[in-house]
Formats: structure tokens, C-alpha cells, sequence
């Protein structure tokens, strides 16, 4: 009776895979909770703007170098090693930021631990998952459990922006640091919980293959440092259009989102949490008919259709005159933004070779992280600036929709395996 409510695609994942999914859970939880609070509570505790702005852009810095060291040498030191490794610098991160207001030690543990601002994933932990369910699943079904795994991320960063919303309006006797601090401390406590999860796994998430002649044989220093040799070209390409995408979604990240609802409508963070809530929701949702699309439409075409009316809909947030319009809008945008991600991420898998799966990850994921990283340094000055607060969705909305152009023209010949029934895949010049 419990297996039927199980999609059929999820039930033939071993006990390793549902390991990796509950590690998601819990850790876009642990996301989603810190992202509604986090602009709050640093600049309860005595930042600026611009500070805060200048904090996030060196903790995603820090996550970029951390990500690509694991990422790069997770098929050699070992996944599990790796995950480990991520979330112990997320339990000591999350307990510096709730333990300090010293503008250095907080530099300090951004730069060095794992911080999530923005409520999706960051550090070496989607990759390394990533290539792990790519291995345990076939070309025919590897959309759909990506789907299914990026669902259970939006639920899970949907209901951390609920419960810290909740726990932040809740706690009245305390000053607001005090309220957004306990969520801090909550994000650490779920990274240790990550760690026994990651405990756990068996070799049978450890890469296949890697007595074949390939990884016997000798790497070139280039290959020794990235971990890619016939996919790089592909990988370089993918990874260039991802970080403008990224760099591009910076702007908007969830921790600004919600701090330009409260400086645009003085919403407060309950109404925060809940708006975040059906926000992540309704992404999640559209992740999951992303894979039905693509199995029609094809994982390229998927992406860009539904990307660029999502990032129209961004743009107009700020035109619209009321709290409940510019949430209808959000919410809507919501509903398409992420078919794009499963597919994103499939699509990656299909065109790499098997045994480099982990390392194009890491470094597509380095690259989203780099652009990430740069845009809240702008956003702190803008928000500082009553006639700029607006800018920040024009600039992504707009940079997106360009990178959804250039995605089209350059892999919309580049067919992965399953779609390539009757043609052959070209790989890019």
C-alpha cells in the first residue's frame, strides 16, 4: 500500500538513492529557512547594505573554491568523503554567523563554510548527488528522477521559508536578532544531520568503472585538475551560458526577493514565509512536468520555452502597483521558472561522458556559483538607493532571456542519446 503513492520511476531507486533524496530534503530545508531570514538578521546585528551585499558575494566566492576543490576530486577521494567534507563546513558556518557580529569572522566563515543566500543549492553537494542518481538511473528515466529530485528540493525549500517565517514572527519576546538567529542556529543543526545521512551511504554510490583503461592510464595536468577529458569542450561551452544565467538570477536571489517585498510593501517575514512557501511550491511543481515536456518537445526546447516567459514575468514583479499583484506575478513566474533545471540538469548528464559526470558537475555548478556570486555585490548598493530597488529584476529578467537565446543557438543541435533515434548527436565545435 505504501509503495503505491511512490511514482514507478522512484520505486526501483536502491536504498543509496533515497539516501541522496532525503539529503535533499533536509538540506534545502535547511536553505529555504536561512534565505528568508539571513538579510534580516545581518543587518539586525549591525551591517549595511552594502555590507551585507559585499558578505554574500565572498560566501558564494567561498562556496565556488570549496565546490570545485570537492567536486573536481570526488571521484577520486571518494562521494561520500566529499559530502562529509560539505556538510561539516556548513554546521561551522551557520554556528560563526549565529555566534558573532564581527564583520571579519563573519568574511571569514562565509568565505570558508557553506552558506546558502539565496535558498538553492550551493557547495559541493548537487553535483556530487547529481552524478550519483545518473548512475543508478537510465537515459530513459533520468529526467524524470531529476524531476522528482528537484521537487523534493522545492518542497523542501518551501517549507524552510514557512517555518522560518513562523519561527521568526513567533518568538515576540525576543529582539529580532534573537528571532533570526534561531534559524541560524537551525542551520547548522540540520547540516550535522546531513552529515549522519551522508554517513550512511554505501559504496554502491561510489563511481563505476574506475579500473577501466581510461582512468588507468595516465592524465594530462589538465585533466588531473579538472577532471575532464573528452567532455571538456561541451562542458566549457555549457558551463560559460549557465554562469551568465546565474549571474543573471543573483539579482533576485531569495534573500533580496524578500528583502524588496518589506522595502517595497514593509511586508513582514511572516507574510514573507508564506509568500516564499507557495512560491517554491508551485517551482517545484512545474519541475516535476518538466520531464513529460521534454520527453515531447525534447530537454533543449524545454528549457528555453518555458524559460523566457518565466524571466517576462520577472521583469514586470516590479511594475506591478500592489503587494497582491506583484505576488500574483512571483507566484506565476514561479509556476514555469524551474522546468529548466531538471532538464538542465539531464541534459548535462546525457552529453558528457559517463565517467566525467561528477566533475562536469561541479564545474557547470562552479560556474553558476561564480556568476551567482558577483551580482549581490551590486544589489546591496542598489537597494541602498530608493530609485534602484526596482533595477535588480529588469537587469535579471533581461541577461536571462538573452542566455536562454544564446542556450538555443548553440546546443539546439546537440541531442543527447535518447533523443537521437533518428539523428545523430553533434558535438559542438
Amino acid at each position: 500500500m505504501r509503495l503505491a503513492i511512490v511514482p514507478a520511476v522512484l520505486r526501483t531507486l536502491p536504498r543509496d538513492g533515497w539516501l541522496l533524496f532525503a539529503s535533499r530534503f533536509v538540506r534545502l530545508f535547511a536553505y529555504g529557512s536561512l534565505s528568508v531570514v539571513l538579510v534580516f538578521y545581518l543587518i539586525s546585528i549591525g551591517l549595511s547594505e552594502p555590507q551585507v551585499g559585499s558578505l554574500l558575494t565572498l560566501t558564494l566566492v567561498g562556496d565556488t573554491i570549496v565546490s570545485l576543490y570537492l567536486t573536481t576530486r570526488a571521484d577520486r577521494i571518494g562521494r561520500r568523503r566529499a559530502l562529509l567534507v560539505g556538510a561539516s563546513l556548513m554546521i561551522a558556518a551557520g554556528a560563526i554567523f549565529a555566534s558573532t557580529h564581527q564583520i571579519w569572522l563573519l568574511l571569514l566563515a562565509g568565505t570558508i563554510g557553506v552558506i546558502s543566500p539565496s535558498g538553492n543549492e550551493v557547495g559541493p553537494f548537487l553535483p556530487v548527488e547529481q552524478a550519483a542518481l545518473a548512475q543508478v538511473s537510465g537515459s530513459r528515466t533520468r529526467t524524470e528522477v531529476l524531476a522528482w529530485y528537484t521537487l523534493v528540493g522545492a518542497f523542501a525549500t518551501a517549507l524552510g521559508a514557512l517555518a522560518a517565517g513562523l519561527i521568526a514572527s513567533g518568538l515576540t519576546t525576543s529582539a529580532p536578532a534573537a528571532r533570526y538567529r534561531v534559524v541560524v542556529l537551525f542551520y547548522a543543526a540540520m547540516g550535522a544531520v546531513l552529515s549522519v545521512l551522508f554517513a550512511n551511504l554505501s559504496g554502491a554510490a561510489e563511481p563505476a568503472g574506475s579500473g577501466d583503461a581510461r582512468s588507468a592510464a595516465a592524465p594530462s595536468v589538465l585533466t588531473g585538475l579538472t577532471g575532464l577529458d573528452r567532455s571538456r569542450t561541451v562542458v566549457t561551452k555549457l558551463a560559460a551560458l549557465f554562469a551568465l544565467d546565474a549571474f543573471a538570477g543573483g539579482f533576485v536571489i531569495q534573500s533580496f526577493a524578500a528583502y524588496w517585498f518589506y522595502l517595497r510593501f514593509n511586508v513582514s517575514p511572516a507574510t514573507l514565509g508564506s509568500i516564499f512557501f507557495w512560491a517554491n511550491v508551485f517551482a517545484g511543481l512545474s519541475a516535476l512536468l518538466a520531464s513529460r515536456l521534454a520527453s515531447r518537445f525534447g530537454l533543449i526546447r524545454t528549457m528555453v520555452g518555458t524559460h523566457i516567459p518565466s524571466n517576462v514575468l520577472l521583469i514586470l514583479v516590479p511594475l506591478m502597483p500592489t503587494l497582491k499583484l506583484a505576488v500574483l506575478v512571483l507566484l506565476a513566474r514561479f509556476s514555469i521558472s524551474q522546468m529548466d533545471v531538471p532538464t538542465r540538469q539531464s541534459y548535462l548528464m546525457a552529453v558528457v561522458s559517463p565517467g566525467e559526470r561528477s566533475a562536469a558537475a561541479g564545474i557547470a555548478g562552479v560556474a553558476r556559483t561564480i556568476g551567482a556570486s558577483i551580482s549581490p555585490l551590486f544589489v546591496g548598493f542598489m537597494f541602498a538607493q530608493p530609485s534602484l530597488v526596482n533595477l535588480p529584476f529588469f537587469l535579471a529578467g533581461t541577461l536571462k532571456i538573452a542566455y536562454d537565446l544564446l542556450l538555443y543557438k548553440a546546443f539546439i543541435d546537440v541531442r543527447p542519446p535518447e533523443e537521437s533515434v533518428a539523428a545523430p548527436a553533434r558535438r559542438p565545435s
